[in-house]
């Protein structure tokens, strides 16, 4: 879902500070697929570890996220979106094209 994302940087809401990642193992142990941008609230509001938004099973099929970014999908959900960016979707809703790609490509 998130490929043709790799190496950005967005903004994202996040509602709560409910779902905390407690990983045992140190953090190339796990797939972390996105990271907050710093360690603490508010970057880090449920003070995950390893700063982890996204993680992924080995195969890539199953994602966990706590950021929302269903509710990120256009420039007027967000508080906050850079002037001059005049998207009709933001970027964030690649990752539902890329999951709905997935799906015709495997079936």
């Amino acid at each position: 879902m998130l490929s043709t994302l790799a190496g950005t940087t967005l903004g994202v809401w996040i509602s709560h500070g409910e779902g905390r990642f407690d990983l045992p193992m140190g953090a190339s142990a796990y797939d972390i697929v996105a990271t907050y941008g710093y360690e603490g609230y508010p970057a880090n509001p449920n003070g995950s570890d390893f700063n982890t938004a996204m993680i992924c099973d080995t195969t890539g099929r199953h994602l966990a996220t706590m950021p929302h970014i269903e509710r990120s999908t256009f420039p007027w959900n967000w508080a906050y979106y850079p002037a001059g960016n005049n998207d009709e979707v933001s970027p964030w809703v690649e990752a539902f094209v890329n999951a709905r790609n997935w799906v015709e490509e495997n079936s």
